[in-house]
């Protein structure tokens, strides 16, 4: 995204160290890294789906739905680069109320999302490999195999991994929007913000602008831009790059899939479920439409999808947990410095969650998910976005941020209407919860 802090200068700090760094592609990483994990198997059927009821009529909402994402990642390692503090730190300076939230958020939200992601990895290799075993120990494996690999690998490795298997995924999006033959008039005119002539129009419209991409994954992009050794302003335009490059991919996987959406599906009149699901059912068309073939390269591709998903949330929530604990026990300030060395990588309290994300959930896989942790579930995960606009345009306006690297009027307005978004469909979400069943 282009500089937001209304500034026209890199700042001049004097430091070697810190004296900017010249834009190149070959310093990107932690933007392929959260656009992977950000956009899950859930995000893409809300897509189709989308595709599949609108047609073309929702792609503006679905640009729009990146250039938000864009300028909360660019807000999130704009705090780390401009601080030299974590985004955790900054939390933890607007008061204790932002520690509970977090906690209470992170317990819960791993716990419940644990067995989602290993659910979501192991519904395309039932499909691809039915006779080998059951849905629930397909998904116990893919836990497993996320566990192993990020408790013994450090983020450079980590990323090159994440880097393959993106490579994977715009490969397989990419060739399905081609092979469906997309009406390229219909798609242009489908960026003209037009709302659909349905009833709940705006709620959808609103639901799949903040839909795709939208996670603490955003918030854990300033981890992981320290882990990749940037850790001062000298990067920033670096940053800024890799974040554009970011949300570029992810908006390349939201049209791809909106184009299957509205010409498979919308011209055919074809309904999917939501969720995971929904893909396989997407499988079952593709394969009834263009071969076997086809089905089984977009299931790899459901698998590169929903695998990037564990493993960055593997990785980067986990880097989060250990900072939030690091501050709860020493209190002291929270530097971007530890996060590039990889101490937090090795300490005990981010392997101690990474075992929170694998172990705990495999009783969900096997027994289901219980009613009442799954409405907690929705109402926090609902409330996280809120919570990191909200912080970040209070952090990034305030003494805390020096100067030169606080907010501009553009970053100020996206993150505001980030934050209104999300405050409406986290109302939503707390509005059709079940709340008489639950007491």
């Amino acid at each position: 995204m282009a500089d937001t802090t209304g500034n026209t200068a890199e700042s001049q700090v004097g430091e070697a160290e810190s004296r900017p760094r010249k834009s190149s592609w070959r310093y990107i990483g932690p933007g392929i890294v959260v656009a992977a994990t950000g956009v899950g198997a859930g995000d893409l059927v809300a897509t189709l789906i989308a595709g599949s009821n609108f047609g073309y009529t929702l792609l503006w909402a679905a640009v729009l739905g990146c250039l938000v994402k864009i300028s909360l990642a660019e807000a999130a390692g704009r705090w780390h680069l401009s601080t030299g503090r974590t985004l955790f730190d900054g939390w933890t300076s607007l008061g204790r109320w932002t520690t509970w939230f977090f906690a209470v958020y992170v317990v819960i939200w791993g716990f419940v999302y644990g067995a989602a992601a290993m659910s979501s990895s192991a519904l395309p290799l039932q499909a691809l490999f039915p006779n080998v075993m059951d849905l629930e120990w397909w998904g116990v494996a893919c836990g497993l195999v996320g566990l192993v690999f990020v408790w013994f690998n450090k983020y450079a490795v980590f990323e090159k991994v994440m880097t393959v298997l993106v490579g994977v995924m715009f490969v397989v999006t990419v060739y399905l929007a081609i092979r469906v033959t997309p009406n390229l008039g219909d798609a242009f005119a489908g960026l003209l913000p037009v709302l659909p002539d349905e009833k709940d129009s705006i709620l959808n419209t609103l639901g799949l602008i903040g839909g795709v991409g939208g996670t603490i994954t955003l918030a854990a992009y300033g981890y992981w831009v320290n882990a990749k050794g940037w850790t001062d302003t000298g990067w920033m335009k670096v940053m800024r790059l890799d974040n554009r490059v970011a949300y570029a991919t992810t908006g390349i996987f939201v049209i791809a899939m909106l184009f299957v959406g509205a010409e498979l599906l919308h011209s055919a009149n074809i309904a999917i479920a939501s969720g995971d699901k929904g893909l396989i059912q997407l499988g079952d068309i593709l394969e009834d439409e263009y071969g076997t073939a086809t089905a089984k390269f977009f299931l790899i591709g459901f698998f590169a999808t929903s695998f990037t998903s564990l493993i960055g949330v593997w990785h980067g929530v986990s880097l989060m947990f250990a900072d939030f604990v690091t501050r709860y026990r020493t209190r002291e300030a929270l530097k971007g410095e530890k996060v590039a060395s990889g101490e937090r990588e090795r300490s005990w309290p981010f392997r101690a969650y990474l075992l929170w994300l694998t172990f705990p959930p495999i009783v969900l896989l096997f027994q289901g998910e219980p009613f009442r942790l799954i409405i907690i579930y929705g109402v926090l995960g609902a409330a996280f976005m809120p919570f990191l606009a909200g912080t970040l345009i209070w952090l990034l306006n305030s003494s805390r941020t020096p100067a030169q690297w606080r907010n501009g009027p553009l970053s100020n307005v996206m993150l505001a209407i980030a934050g209104l978004l999300f405050l409406v469909l986290c109302l939503k979400q707390i509005w059709d919860q079940p709340w008489a069943d639950f007491f």
